[in-house]
């Protein structure tokens, strides 16, 4: 299970945009579909 974490300076988007990321780097993605 991908899993990040909010800092304290870091807006939303660019949490969601990282997560995204982290999804896709560990086939979370690939393995739902």
């Amino acid at each position: 299970m991908a899993e990040i974490r909010v800092k304290d300076n870091e807006t939303l988007d660019s949490a969601l945009r990282r997560f995204k990321r982290s999804c896709a780097r560990s086939g979370v993605l690939a393995e739902v579909r």
